[in-house]
Protein backbone atom coordinates (compact mmCIF):
# COMPACT_ATOMS: atom_id res chain seq x y z
CA UNK A 1 0.00 0.00 0.00
CA UNK A 2 0.92 3.49 -0.51
CA UNK A 3 -0.53 6.11 1.47
CA UNK A 4 -0.05 9.63 -0.10
CA UNK A 5 0.25 12.79 2.20
CA UNK A 6 1.07 16.13 2.78
CA UNK A 7 2.82 16.97 5.78
CA UNK A 8 1.01 17.92 8.49
CA UNK A 9 -2.27 17.53 6.49
CA UNK A 10 -5.62 15.39 7.40
CA UNK A 11 -3.34 12.72 5.62
CA UNK A 12 -1.19 11.97 9.15
CA UNK A 13 -4.40 10.71 10.48
CA UNK A 14 -4.33 7.72 7.95
CA UNK A 15 -0.45 7.46 8.43
CA UNK A 16 -0.71 6.96 12.57
CA UNK A 17 -3.09 4.49 11.82
CA UNK A 18 -1.06 2.86 9.42
CA UNK A 19 2.01 3.03 12.40
CA UNK A 20 -0.14 2.28 14.76
CA UNK A 21 -1.22 -1.04 13.17
CA UNK A 22 2.15 -1.76 12.20
CA UNK A 23 1.21 -2.73 8.24
CA UNK A 24 4.14 -2.87 5.44
CA UNK A 25 3.40 0.92 3.41
CA UNK A 26 4.99 3.37 1.66
CA UNK A 27 4.46 6.93 1.59
CA UNK A 28 4.90 9.99 -1.13
CA UNK A 29 4.00 13.36 -0.56
CA UNK A 30 1.99 15.64 -2.72
CA UNK A 31 2.67 19.13 -3.02
CA UNK A 32 -0.46 21.10 -2.75
CA UNK A 33 0.92 24.35 -2.67
CA UNK A 34 1.30 23.92 -6.98
CA UNK A 35 -1.18 23.64 -9.29
CA UNK A 36 -1.71 21.58 -11.01
CA UNK A 37 -0.39 19.33 -7.81
CA UNK A 38 2.16 17.15 -8.09
CA UNK A 39 3.97 14.37 -5.98
CA UNK A 40 7.50 13.66 -5.08
CA UNK A 41 8.21 12.18 -7.69
CA UNK A 42 6.80 13.95 -10.56
CA UNK A 43 3.51 12.56 -11.23
CA UNK A 44 0.17 14.23 -11.74
CA UNK A 45 -1.54 13.75 -8.51
CA UNK A 46 -5.18 14.57 -10.16
CA UNK A 47 -4.27 11.46 -12.34
CA UNK A 48 -4.10 9.49 -8.64
CA UNK A 49 -6.70 10.84 -7.09
CA UNK A 50 -9.21 13.13 -9.43
CA UNK A 51 -10.22 15.03 -6.44
CA UNK A 52 -7.08 16.92 -5.73
CA UNK A 53 -6.89 16.71 -2.53
CA UNK A 54 -5.16 14.22 0.05
CA UNK A 55 -5.06 11.41 1.99
CA UNK A 56 -5.32 8.77 -0.77
CA UNK A 57 -4.47 4.79 -0.15
CA UNK A 58 -3.17 3.10 -3.38
CA UNK A 59 -3.47 -0.43 -3.05
CA UNK A 60 -0.59 -2.73 -5.16
CA UNK A 61 -3.51 -4.12 -7.81
CA UNK A 62 -3.71 0.11 -8.59
CA UNK A 63 -7.15 0.72 -7.24
CA UNK A 64 -7.34 4.02 -4.76
CA UNK A 65 -8.99 4.43 -1.80
CA UNK A 66 -9.68 7.89 -0.78
CA UNK A 67 -11.27 10.04 2.04
CA UNK A 68 -9.94 9.93 5.50
CA UNK A 69 -12.92 8.36 7.35
CA UNK A 70 -13.22 5.55 4.63
CA UNK A 71 -9.13 4.85 4.79
CA UNK A 72 -8.71 5.02 8.61
CA UNK A 73 -11.63 2.01 8.66
CA UNK A 74 -9.96 0.32 6.05
CA UNK A 75 -6.44 0.38 7.92
CA UNK A 76 -8.31 -0.99 11.27
CA UNK A 77 -9.98 -3.87 9.49
CA UNK A 78 -6.39 -5.19 8.20
CA UNK A 79 -5.14 -5.63 11.75
CA UNK A 80 -8.51 -6.66 13.90
CA UNK A 81 -6.23 -7.73 16.37
CA UNK A 82 -4.97 -4.27 16.83
CA UNK A 83 -8.19 -3.53 17.67
CA UNK A 84 -8.08 0.21 15.82
CA UNK A 85 -12.06 0.10 15.16
CA UNK A 86 -14.68 -2.09 16.74
CA UNK A 87 -16.05 -5.11 14.37
CA UNK A 88 -18.03 -4.44 11.65
CA UNK A 89 -21.73 -4.77 12.21
CA UNK A 90 -21.96 -3.96 16.02
CA UNK A 91 -23.24 -0.77 17.66
CA UNK A 92 -19.96 0.60 18.92
CA UNK A 93 -18.86 0.57 14.83
CA UNK A 94 -21.47 2.43 14.35
CA UNK A 95 -20.25 4.77 17.68
CA UNK A 96 -16.99 4.85 15.81
CA UNK A 97 -18.31 6.21 12.52
CA UNK A 98 -20.21 8.46 14.43
CA UNK A 99 -16.98 10.38 15.81
CA UNK A 100 -15.22 9.71 12.38
CA UNK A 101 -18.37 11.70 11.17
CA UNK A 102 -18.20 14.52 13.42
CA UNK A 103 -14.11 15.24 13.78
CA UNK A 104 -14.76 15.35 9.77
CA UNK A 105 -18.27 17.32 9.06
CA UNK A 106 -18.08 19.76 12.37
CA UNK A 107 -14.15 20.22 12.99
CA UNK A 108 -12.13 19.47 9.74
CA UNK A 109 -14.36 21.07 7.56
CA UNK A 110 -14.52 24.18 10.68
CA UNK A 111 -10.90 24.73 10.00
CA UNK A 112 -11.66 26.04 6.11
CA UNK A 113 -11.31 29.64 7.10
CA UNK A 114 -8.02 29.06 8.31
CA UNK A 115 -6.31 28.15 5.54
CA UNK A 116 -8.06 30.46 3.10
CA UNK A 117 -5.49 33.20 2.58
CA UNK A 118 -8.30 35.70 1.26
CA UNK A 119 -10.70 35.16 4.55
CA UNK A 120 -11.24 38.34 6.85
CA UNK A 121 -10.38 38.45 10.01
CA UNK A 122 -13.94 38.07 11.40
CA UNK A 123 -14.37 35.19 9.00
CA UNK A 124 -11.58 33.24 11.04
CA UNK A 125 -12.76 34.21 14.37
CA UNK A 126 -16.30 33.22 13.07
CA UNK A 127 -14.97 29.48 12.50
CA UNK A 128 -13.07 29.69 15.66
CA UNK A 129 -16.23 30.47 17.54
CA UNK A 130 -18.15 27.34 16.11
CA UNK A 131 -15.02 25.11 16.50
CA UNK A 132 -14.70 26.13 20.16
CA UNK A 133 -18.29 24.69 20.86
CA UNK A 134 -17.89 21.52 19.19
CA UNK A 135 -14.47 21.27 22.03
CA UNK A 136 -16.39 22.58 24.69
CA UNK A 137 -19.02 19.36 23.75
CA UNK A 138 -16.06 17.00 23.29
CA UNK A 139 -14.34 17.97 26.19
CA UNK A 140 -16.13 16.50 29.32
CA UNK A 141 -16.08 13.10 27.43
CA UNK A 142 -12.51 13.25 27.55
CA UNK A 143 -12.28 14.09 31.00
CA UNK A 144 -14.02 10.62 32.07
CA UNK A 145 -11.78 8.58 29.90
CA UNK A 146 -8.24 8.75 28.16
CA UNK A 147 -9.63 8.22 24.23
CA UNK A 148 -12.90 9.17 22.32
CA UNK A 149 -14.48 5.24 22.71
CA UNK A 150 -12.14 4.72 25.64
CA UNK A 151 -9.71 2.33 24.33
CA UNK A 152 -7.72 4.09 21.46
CA UNK A 153 -9.03 4.09 17.96
CA UNK A 154 -8.41 5.47 14.82
CA UNK A 155 -11.02 8.66 15.59
CA UNK A 156 -8.30 9.90 18.42
CA UNK A 157 -5.58 9.58 15.58
CA UNK A 158 -8.25 11.72 13.45
CA UNK A 159 -8.74 14.16 16.37
CA UNK A 160 -5.05 14.27 17.41
CA UNK A 161 -4.34 15.40 13.60
CA UNK A 162 -7.02 18.04 13.33
CA UNK A 163 -6.17 19.61 16.62
CA UNK A 164 -2.46 19.57 15.89
CA UNK A 165 -3.74 22.38 13.68
CA UNK A 166 -4.47 24.63 16.76
CA UNK A 167 -0.66 25.10 17.30
CA UNK A 168 -0.01 25.66 13.54
CA UNK A 169 -2.59 28.98 13.46
CA UNK A 170 -1.58 29.61 17.29
CA UNK A 171 -5.64 29.14 18.46
CA UNK A 172 -5.35 27.97 22.29
CA UNK A 173 -6.75 24.96 23.67
CA UNK A 174 -6.42 26.56 27.46
CA UNK A 175 -9.68 26.61 27.94
CA UNK A 176 -10.30 22.76 27.75
CA UNK A 177 -7.29 20.99 30.14
CA UNK A 178 -8.77 17.50 29.26
CA UNK A 179 -7.94 17.99 25.31
CA UNK A 180 -4.72 19.46 26.46
CA UNK A 181 -4.35 16.10 28.54
CA UNK A 182 -5.59 14.47 25.27
CA UNK A 183 -2.77 15.94 23.24
CA UNK A 184 0.05 14.78 25.81
CA UNK A 185 -1.26 11.40 25.62
CA UNK A 186 -1.53 10.93 21.71
CA UNK A 187 2.18 12.33 20.93
CA UNK A 188 3.27 10.23 23.90
CA UNK A 189 2.47 6.99 21.30
CA UNK A 190 5.13 5.29 18.82
CA UNK A 191 2.85 5.32 16.68
CA UNK A 192 2.08 9.09 16.42
CA UNK A 193 5.78 9.69 17.27
CA UNK A 194 6.91 7.24 14.10
CA UNK A 195 4.10 8.95 11.55
CA UNK A 196 5.07 12.92 12.77
CA UNK A 197 9.28 11.67 12.10
CA UNK A 198 8.39 9.95 8.79
CA UNK A 199 6.48 13.25 7.63
CA UNK A 200 9.81 15.75 9.05
CA UNK A 201 7.45 17.11 11.97
CA UNK A 202 9.30 15.51 15.07
CA UNK A 203 13.09 15.77 15.32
Amino acid sequence: MKLYLAPGACSLAPHIALCEAGLPFDTESVNLRETPHHTESGADYTMINPKGYVPALEFDHGDVLTECAAILQFIADQAPEMQLAPPNGTLERYRLQEWLNFISAEIHKGFSPMWNPDARADEREAAWARISRRLAWIAPQLAERSYLMGEFSVADAYLYTILNWTHYHKLPLDKWPALQDFMARMAARPGVQQALREEGLLQ
